[in-house]
């Protein structure tokens, strides 16, 4: 099924929640990954489930497969690419479910991970996101990711990388959720106003997560909900421009002044961690750092305008939101072997007196 219209505000709460779950998945030339996602979506899913795929103009022909081969599933077409958050909004805006599950495209689901990705949300009055055990496709003995974990300067990475499927076995809180797989109910979502369209790609999950969490709800992981994903580190001709731009936007949106201020030795040396890394891995595209200063400079008004709208309903202090986050960055996801290891060697120590300072001051 096809939907001829593009839906550009949120259908109301009380109106068409006929159904229990929606399953939304962006399809940006995936083809072949999305094929074998939807087989596997399929396999699992009940009649009190819808499955949307939002088409953001690609060129693999995908949406015309679906069109004729995959009736059960609502397409929704864009002309242009949106972008994750945004394409995930458009589906989300005329979704029927009383949940909102979003799934990358190259991920596999196994048996039983819906009951256990809703469970928590229907179970518990305080849960707000729930994500999943998500491990590597290629190799299901090990994690992906159980969540996202959070720097208390932003920076965010894969919780529990390369660690053994058994690892993280309890359901529990966590920084962020992982925007390859997790739940969100509609109504959250409606009140969130969804990602935010103008990060486009990477950091939405986090800046989702953390908008929730300054309401008062809380960001969960259950073991029990297993997704595969096709995961491989890769470093995109704007993958640091996007990265680091939509840090600076989430930071700049969350936190109070005063503790900005207080991180801002942390801050200055994140930043040098992330020039080491653009020099060391990205040297080609360094000029996406300064692309993502200027963009702030340029888009400052904006910014602020998103500031007001998000601290507006907040009900958590900037003391709470920083209390779960970490002071280690695990530099062997962006770099393994004797650089990742001398990284850790010098930068822990240092982040660990800088954030129990920021602890120390932070009382707001």
């Amino acid at each position: 099924m096809e939907l001829a219209l593009e839906s550009s505000t949120w259908t109301p709460h009380t109106e068409g929640r006929s159904l229990r779950a929606s399953i939304i998945i962006v399809n940006y030339n995936a083809k072949e990954k999305l094929l074998r996602c939807l087989e596997s979506v399929l396999s699992y899913v009940k009649a009190d489930c819808e499955i949307i795929v939002v088409d953001n103009a690609s060129s693999d022909g995908m949406a015309d497969l679906i069109r004729t081969d995959f009736t059960e599933v609502k397409l929704i077409r864009s002309q242009t690419n949106l972008g994750f958050g945004a394409g995930n909004n458009l589906a989300a805006k005329s979704a029927r479910g009383r949940y909102l599950i979003f799934l990358n495209p190259d991920t596999l689901v196994e048996q039983g991970w819906l009951e256990a990705l809703l469970g928590p949300l229907e179970n518990n009055a305080q849960a707000g996101l729930v994500t999943s055990k998500i491990l590597l496709a290629d190799q299901p003995q090990l994690i992906n990711a159980c969540g996202n974990a959070v720097h208390f300067t932003g920076l965010t990475l894969c919780r529990g990388m390369g660690q053994s499927r058994e690892a993280y076995d309890e359901v529990e809180e966590v920084n962020a959720v992982s925007g390859a797989a997790f739940a969100v109910s509609y109504e959250l979502a409606e009140a969130l106003n969804g990602f935010d369209e103008d990060m486009f790609l990477y950091m939405e999950d986090t800046d989702l997560s953390w908008r929730a969490r300054l309401l008062g709800w809380r960001c969960l992981y259950t073991p029990d909900s297993v997704v595969l994903h096709h995961y491989t580190l890769r470093i995109g001709p704007l993958k640091v421009f996007y990265q680091e731009r939509n840090r600076y936007l989430m930071l700049l949106k969350t936190l109070k002044w005063p503790t900005l201020l207080i991180l801002t030795p942390s801050l200055l040396l994140a930043e040098v961690i992330t020039w080491g890394f653009v020099m060391y891995n990205d040297r080609e595209n360094f000029k996406n750092k300064l692309r993502a200063y200027s963009w702030v400079t340029r888009n400052w008004s904006e910014i602020m305008r998103k500031r007001r709208d998000t601290q507006a309903p907040r009900c958590v202090p900037d003391r709470e939101l920083l209390r779960n986050t970490t002071f280690r960055v695990d530099f062997n996801q962006a770099s393994s072997g004797f650089t990742g290891k001398l990284a850790q060697f010098l930068f822990d120590p240092l982040f660990l007196v800088l954030r129990a300072v920021v602890m120390t001051l932070v009382w707001w």
